[in-house]
């Protein structure tokens, strides 16, 4: 699909025209429209994804953000505090997580040295490899779920937009 024929099928509303089109009474009920198309999406395309992952011993695709960020950290690690910030999640549930990961051999969880009860987390030789492994897989899925439907130059105007969104 070209650009042109993504412009002519879906060209740029005002505020007043999405509104009309999805009959809102309020042109502000097209921000609540973008968070609920998200979540469908996610929920449309993640089913075929965690199948893919879980058949590699991936058990949740929260492991690959955090593989993810262990790998970027390199041989000193990440500190268990650090990856809570850095991934939105509730300490309880990535400890949960991490615990997990350790049990299947590709996370070493280790105090930090510090005062109190810091943790740093490092990947296992078991774990090398897998970060790129799990990215093939999202790859693969979420490019043959878009790109029957957005040009690549609509994705990386969408991603810009949505970048916005977040800190």
């Amino acid at each position: 699909m070209t650009t042109a024929e993504t412009e002519t099928r879906d060209p740029p509303l005002t505020a007043a025209e999405g509104a009309a089109f999805f009959g809102d009474p309020d042109p502000g009920i097209g921000y609540n429209r973008v968070f609920f198309a998200l979540q469908r999406i996610q929920r449309t395309i993640m089913p075929e994804i965690e199948k893919s992952l879980r058949e590699m011993g991936i058990q949740d695709p929260i492991w690959y953000e955090i593989i993810e960020a262990a790998d970027s950290a390199g041989e000193k690690g990440i500190q268990m505090l650090a990856l809570q910030k850095r991934l939105f999640v509730a300490q309880y549930a990535l400890s949960r997580h991490v615990s997990r990961m350790v049990r299947a051999g590709l996370l070493r969880r280790e105090a930090s040295g510090g005062a109190g009860r810091a943790q740093v987390v490092r990947l296992t030789g078991a774990a090398e490899g897998m970060q790129e492994r799990i990215w093939n897989v999202y790859a693969e899925k979420i490019q043959a779920a878009f790109a029957p439907r957005i040009s690549q130059a609509e994705a990386y105007t969408l991603v810009r937009m949505l970048n916005r969104l977040y800190d």
